[in-house]
């Protein structure tokens, strides 16, 4: 039997996709961030480029902006 991946959504008329990145200690963490409050929702951990391309991939987005 195959199964299909449900493409997960959020928001995107409020919210855009941004990795936070500590300068500290390199730390990535995946999420989205409100567009008018500033607010950020950590989805998950980015340890690699397989990590990041898995985010991409589960909510079908095309690029992420990063932010220190």
């Amino acid at each position: 039997m195959l199964f299909k991946k449900k493409k997960l959504t959020y928001d995107k008329d409020n919210k855009k996709p941004v990795i936070k990145c500590s300068i500290c200690n390199g730390e990535q963490v995946a999420g989205f961030k409100d567009i008018r409050t500033g607010e950020f929702e950590e989805v998950m951990l980015i340890r690699n480029e397989k990590d990041l391309a898995q985010f991409k991939e589960m909510y079908g987005i095309e690029s992420v902006t990063k932010e220190y």
